[in-house]
């Protein structure tokens, strides 16, 4: 059976606060875990009202303290905001306190608006920065080289797992050019997916941390004990899609009786076309669907992504397609 993970946006839904999404985060992160899922990632947006997992590596330590076994990350620490040394030090910190539990995958878009991006004072000029972040980063995740005048304390030697996070050609490019797993973002730009996948696989050159190929991508899953309930759960995700087609980032709204008083038939086609990769229905509806995805892709993981307004169903969604896989 491929492996099934979890990415958390830790949502901040409509009439709540940032406080309440991470207590449903951990309760979820626990729920998972029972569950038998692989992985539970947070991924760091600065500046949305309805995503509370900024301080991503916080979060994490957060998930980490409160489950026992499952691996917990980032997927993923948009590292063109960070310097390399200061994500050494704090996943070295998370790999100290929870050893063996800790991912991280690296990104190089900001996570935010170009405002945003100023304000977190780091320079995007240079294209060529985030592969010399990375393999910065990598050198102060591993042993201590003679000499070495700076270390990562604590980070040096914890070895913490890498993953280049894309939705382009370049992170699959980069990722194989490091002998790196690779996880494509499909929940949300599928475009690429296939062509990405290829070129990982074709490219791809072993390394001390990886031997062979190893890809993960991402899909959205709402599952119900019916297609008709799953379907008015999902209106809740296709809402979100639809702010950010009108460029409105909010707080996750409730499911609606008829998402086509909502949008505009231009953004039904685009935001069907982002969540292409979207399977909502029973839980034989979407343990089928996700079979034909894997053997289409040939992909070693799948990341789940689901944007349920209420807690009680999201939970239910993850337990239903275990059930069902």
């Amino acid at each position: 059976m491929t492996p099934l993970s979890v990415l958390d946006l830790a949502p901040i839904v409509e009439g709540e606060t940032a406080a309440h999404a991470l207590r449903n985060s951990l309760e979820l992160a626990r729920h998972v875990e029972r569950l038998g899922y692989t992985r539970y990632w947070v991924a760091e947006h600065h500046n949305m009202q309805g995503i509370a997992s900024a301080a991503t590596s916080v979060v994490i330590g957060h998930l980490a303290g409160g489950t026992s076994r499952i691996r917990v990350g980032a997927g993923g620490i948009m590292l063109p905001n960070h310097s390399p040394l200061v994500i050494a030090e704090q996943f070295g910190t998370l790999e100290s306190l929870y050893p063996g539990r800790i991912d991280l995958a690296l990104g190089r878009a900001p996570g935010t608006d170009q405002r945003t991006a100023l304000a977190l004072r780091r320079d995007w000029s240079d294209p060529n920065q985030f592969p010399r972040d990375v393999v910065e980063l990598q050198a102060f995740l591993g042993p201590v080289e003679p000499g070495q005048p700076i270390v990562a304390v604590p980070g040096a030697g914890t070895n913490v797992p890498l993953w280049i996070l894309g939705s382009s050609l370049y992170g699959a490019q980069l990722a194989a050019a490091l002998g790196l797993p690779y996880a494509f973002a499909s929940h949300f730009a599928p475009d690429a997916l296939h062509e990405a996948l290829a070129e990982y696989r074709k490219r791809f050159q072993p390394s001390a941390q990886l031997e062979r190929p190893y890809a993960m991508a991402g899909v959205n899953v709402i599952a119900a004990d019916t297609d008709r309930e799953a379907q008015r759960l999902f209106t809740s995700a296709q809402q979100q899609f639809t702010g950010m087609v009108r460029n409105r980032r909010g707080k996750l709204q409730p499911p609606l009786d008829d998402i086509e008083t909502y949008w505009t038939p231009p953004e039904k086609a685009q935001v069907s076309r982002m969540l292409k990769y979207a399977f909502v229905g029973s839980p034989q509806a979407v343990s089928s669907a996700l079979e034909e995805f894997v053997q289409e892709t040939v992909v070693d993981e799948v990341m789940v992504v689901s944007a349920i307004y209420d807690q009680q169903a999201r939970l239910r969604s993850y337990e239903l397609l275990a059930g069902a896989s």
